[in-house]
């Protein structure tokens, strides 16, 4: 199982507003720090304002904030809203001739929800509370151990 970038993306934007949660960065700079294209940031924190994680400010003075409770932003959450859950094995679309006896899909099933259970059970505050982590988002400069 593998998530898309677009969910990545997400969670990085959401580690980097975290631990820069004084200040108002801009998407520029969050780009720079993570080596990708400002605009394919784009989506990804308009998506993240409509559903509330963050707050964007335009103009002179403007970036983008936090705008939740950080042990408020559930990991699991977020993958569900930004991945979605389809089945792993979708015996019906393929008409599988095993498909009355076989538990294949069900297994897969299973594991998913597990999965997903065990991203539930962490928030954006325990994903960030690491000293390395937040020296390295705060002073902008990867830190490589």
């Amino acid at each position: 199982m593998q998530i898309n970038r677009y969910t990545d993306y997400a969670y990085r934007v959401l580690m980097y507003l975290a631990v820069n949660k004084d200040e108002r960065v801009t998407r520029k700079q969050i780009a720079k720090y993570y080596s990708i294209s400002p605009e394919h940031l784009r989506k990804i924190i308009h998506k993240l304002s409509q559903l509330g994680y963050i707050k964007t400010y335009l103009g002179r003075g403007g970036g983008i904030v936090i705008n939740k409770p950080l042990n408020s932003i559930n990991i699991g959450t977020i993958f569900i809203e930004f991945e979605g859950i389809s089945p792993l094995i979708n015996c019906v679309e393929t008409l599988c001739p095993l498909r009355a006896a076989c538990n294949l899909s069900d297994l897969f099933s299973d594991a998913q929800n597990i999965f997903v259970e065990e991203l539930k059970k962490k928030t954006m505050d325990e994903l960030i509370n690491n000293p390395y982590m937040k020296k390295s988002l705060l002073s902008g400069n990867p830190v490589r151990l």
